[in-house]
């Protein structure tokens, strides 16, 4: 969708919920409702006017960016809250919706005590859910994210050192994807160096890769403010029996979901297909965290794949099938790509191979 298109979108939301103006606060709705890349600006909508909010600081950013946009600049002097406020009584709005995850406290405090004439209405999702819904251009934009998340790990994988650590291997997955092209990455790197893999959210630290036979690589790539978001395997050292069951479990498991993954398919199923195989394997109570999540403009959005969730897939939806088994003082095993569900189905996003043969390196 255009700028215009989101506009008259999030103007259908307001008409529905009976609001006669939002305030957006969170930096990413106002990012994609204006196409603004700065920072620090609000974003305020009624049925006919579409203002924003902002300082000095990104005045020429903003006249090249949103030229389309109602632009009004905080004056030196002033604070931002002062020029919100002025600017909500000048448009007359009765009642204002509010975006209940971003807005501050004392935001929200001074809006109550300040506009007394106008009623806060505390809104979830609205913005959200119009993201969960990919055009064709954020699909574009993703899949070369994708692409470039593939070649810096590509690249990583294969100048792997016995000595190098966690830390280091984040920073060169940095470094490498900035070099690419990449605005960096979407996510501090997650580097589990056996044991360290049974975290799910592993922080790198110094362990060296040589002291494990395996590591657990989740990364992402930041591209035009769209980003990807996968995890691999790298062995380097004896493929044990214990760790060929436990990732032809979870490649397995994670086909299976991926397989079950198309228009109106509930979340809860394509969670199930993953978790139910796990558990007839036994490890069950080791896959402890939902089976994946959208992505977009964030690393984590609209729509979350978990076993509790009742909402459906749609066309447009780009989601991520991350399966894994963590075993304390072992390690763990997961494997993610990128799903993007179409018309008919769905399409994986992600290429780069996963079999157990495409894990195994060799390091001098």
């Amino acid at each position: 969708m255009s700028n215009n298109q989101r506009i008259q979108a999030l103007r259908q939301k307001l008409d529905e919920n009976s609001l006669s103006a939002i305030l957006i606060t969170n930096e990413t709705n106002v990012g994609y409702l204006t196409g603004f890349t700065g920072h620090d600006s609000y974003f305020l909508l009624t049925d006919s006017k579409a203002i924003i909010l902002s300082d000095p600081r990104y005045e020429e950013h903003l006249q090249n960016e949103c030229p389309q946009f109602e632009i009004v600049m905080r004056p030196p002097g002033t604070s931002l809250t002062e020029t919100i406020l002025e600017t909500i009584r000048n448009i007359g709005a009765t009642n204002l919706g509010v975006e209940a995850a971003s807005i501050t406290l004392e935001l929200y405090e001074t809006l109550t005590k300040d506009l007394s004439k106008v009623k806060l209405e505390s809104t979830s999702g609205l913005v959200e859910e119009l993201r969960e819904i990919k055009d064709e251009t954020e699909v574009q934009t993703i899949r070369k994210a994708i692409a470039l998340s593939e070649r810096a790990f590509t690249l990583l994988k294969h100048s792997l050192q016995p000595k190098q650590t966690e830390k280091e291997l984040a920073a060169s997955l940095e470094y490498t994807i900035r070099k690419l092209g990449g605005k960096g990455c979407s996510f501090s790197s997650i580097i589990g160096v056996g044991q360290q893999a049974a975290l799910p959210h592993a922080i790198p630290t110094d362990k060296e890769v040589g002291s494990s036979d395996f590591i657990l690589v989740d990364w992402g790539v930041c591209y035009n403010q769209y980003i990807s978001d996968m995890t691999r395997m790298i062995v380097h050292g004896k493929v044990t029996d214990q760790f060929k069951e436990i990732y032809q479990i979870v490649l397995t498991a994670q086909e299976k979901a991926i397989e079950a993954i198309k228009p109106g398919a509930p979340m809860s199923a394509i969670d199930d297909a993953a978790r139910d195989f796990i558990k007839e394997a036994g490890y069950g109570d080791q896959f402890n965290h939902g089976l994946g999540h959208g992505i977009g403009r964030e690393v984590h959005e609209m729509p979350r794949i978990s076993a509790s969730s009742d909402a459906i897939l749609k066309p447009g939806m780009v989601v991520t099938v991350e399966p894994g088994i963590y075993l304390p003082e072992w390690g763990g095993v997961r494997i993610e790509d990128d799903i993007l569900v179409t018309d008919d189905g769905h399409e994986n996003l992600s290429s780069l191979p996963k079999d157990l043969e495409s894990c195994l390196i060799e390091i001098l």
